[in-house]
């Protein structure tokens, strides 16, 4: 009864190491390696003085290249068409997916955004290149990351940052305007991205 009791410490202590971390790990970037930062106007860095889009600021805290390969007003329709071409011409080891929002302030359909988030996640997944998924708000008057984010997160399995551009948003210190961040807020969403992929032993 008492070695019974001895063992518990043990069997927690063990319990904790090997426990599941909280999210996906990655690979260690090399310093050579490209990132593809593909999405909207968050991702071009509307709002932003010269040189301090997210890209630019991610690039210039990890040491690796990072491609801007946002378009304002794109919607997933837009990017998923224009999805393959970019991968052919980058040839990235990692991408940062950002997209969904000008679906949403034109009241898109949210299944149509979920099958167009899920065919770029198949095509990355095809090519075994990993995938940073950000989450984005949906239209409401409480802003709140759209559902359909977890469920492609729960489905693909990228290194998923669900609320933190949410939470940003609701900040006025960090806009621009009433949807595109400021320098400041710029450089927190790449810190926050440059920690998630620290923490995940991408760099």
């Amino acid at each position: 009864m008492k070695l019974k009791w001895l063992l518990v410490p043990v069997i927690l202590i063990l319990a904790i190491i090997f426990w599941p971390s909280g999210g996906p790990s990655l690979a260690p970037l090399s310093g050579g390696a490209r990132i593809l930062a593909f999405g909207d106007s968050l991702t071009q860095g509307v709002g932003a003085s010269p040189g301090m889009d997210y890209p630019a600021q991610l690039q210039a805290m990890s040491g690796r290249e990072v491609i801007n390969a946002g378009i304002s007003g794109e919607t997933t329709s837009q990017g998923r068409e224009r999805f393959a071409r970019v991968l052919d011409e980058t040839a990235p080891d990692l991408i940062i997916l950002l997209e969904g929002g000008n679906d949403f302030l034109r009241n898109g359909n949210a299944a149509q955004v979920e099958a167009n988030l899920s065919a770029m996640l198949a095509q990355a997944q095809g090519r075994d290149i990993p995938v940073v998924l950000i989450g984005v708000p949906q239209k409401s008057i409480w802003l709140e990351t759209a559902p359909l984010y977890g469920q492609l997160a729960a489905q693909y399995q990228p290194l998923f940052i669900e609320d933190f551009l949410t939470e940003l948003l609701k900040l006025s210190e960090v806009k621009s305007d009433a949807i595109h961040l400021n320098d400041e807020g710029y450089r927190r969403l790449a810190e926050h991205l440059y920690q998630s992929l620290q923490q995940a032993g991408a760099l």
